[in-house]
């Protein structure tokens, strides 16, 4: 017989929690980008994606992730 292993969470709670992390690393990629430095200035470090669009995504992520640790599936 095959014994089941007491873990805390659940194969959906470690799928959830896959998914939420590779959105919040998606999020962190959508802020970076080229800098301005003392020779060049750059706009792009204002543009709506980085300081908008972005931390929206890595929000939602890290939301997700605790949704992911808090969900329970229903018992039989």
């Amino acid at each position: 017989m095959e014994e089941k292993k007491n873990l805390a969470l659940g194969k959906i709670n470690f799928i959830m929690l896959a998914v939420s992390m590779v959105i919040v690393v998606i999020g962190f990629v959508m802020m970076s980008g080229a800098s301005s430095d003392t020779t060049q200035y750059n706009p792009e470090i204002f543009s709506a994606m980085r300081i908008k669009v972005a931390p929206v995504v890595c929000f939602v992520g890290f939301v997700s992730i605790i949704a992911g640790i808090m969900y329970r599936p229903k018992q039989k």
